[in-house]
């Protein structure tokens, strides 16, 4: 899916470069995350939270970007959507977390940075946090995010509040 996002970014830009695009795709392997999250999941951890990352992406490209980031110890599980055969917002990709920690969907607090997800899995009964950054407006869609966030050091007071 990122490789066809590319692609069509790419296309729509007028731009035909093979090295520049595998170049990209390589970096997507390298995400360095936002300063705060180290230390935000290290929070959580200590206080006996589990965490996870529920992903769109592949099992390898997820793999690469929590080793690549640092973030493999301060994660419990690391879920892609090749485990349920559909993308999100499929109601499957987020029951992956509810069957992997055995809990029902109000027992997790569900982050994400991109509203319909966030929107999404507050629709499947999550509690949800949107952390946007970036001031977007909130999208038309099903669910409604239990709390805004700008970014994740936000979200230690939220929880243990």
């Amino acid at each position: 899916m990122t490789q066809n996002a590319l692609d069509f970014a790419l296309e729509s830009l007028g731009i035909n470069d093979a090295a520049l695009r595998e170049r990209l795709m390589q970096l997507y392997l390298r995400l360095e995350p936002f300063p705060e999250v180290p230390s935000v999941l290290a929070k959580l951890k200590l206080a006996g939270l589990q965490t996870a990352i529920l992903s769109n992406g592949t099992p390898a490209m997820l793999d690469a970007i929590v080793q690549s980031a640092g973030l493999a110890a301060s994660l419990d599980a690391v879920l892609s959507v090749e485990q349920a055969g559909v993308f999100k917002p499929h109601p499957d990709v987020y029951r992956l977390a509810t069957n992997h920690f055995a809990v029902a969907p109000s027992a997790i607090t569900f982050v994400s940075s991109n509203g319909w997800d966030a929107y999404a899995a507050s629709a499947f009964g999550m509690k949800v946090v949107w952390c946007n950054r970036y001031g977007q407006r909130p999208e038309r869609l099903p669910g409604n995010p239990d709390h805004v966030i700008r970014t994740l050091a936000e979200l230690p007071a939220l929880i243990f509040s």
